[in-house]
């Protein structure tokens, strides 16, 4: 799997779990100098607290579109040190 912004490959990996149709990708899988640390945090009631990403590419800013979760619920334990992607990221 590949998540591709702005013609650039953000992260890629043989190793992503889906959950709820969103590819979470290994964090050490993602190209770090693409991510810039979002104040937005949301809350799921079954995986809980996420932070999220924005992602700057060749002077391009996709606010927010990347997202984790650092101390996931026990429920969603599996996307840990795991990032998923959104806001026209393409996953494929």
């Amino acid at each position: 799997m590949k998540a591709i912004w702005n013609n650039q490959v953000i992260a890629e990996s043989n190793d992503t779990i889906t959950v709820e149709g969103n590819h979470y990708f290994p964090a050490d899988a993602v190209k770090k100098e693409f991510l810039n640390p979002s104040d937005t945090h949301t809350t799921c009631p079954w995986k809980g607290l996420a932070s999220y990403y924005t992602l700057q590419v060749d002077g391009k800013t996709n606010e927010d579109a990347a997202w984790y979760y650092p101390d996931p619920k026990e429920a969603a334990t599996e996307i840990k040190n795991r990032i998923a992607f959104w806001k026209g990221v393409d996953v494929k």
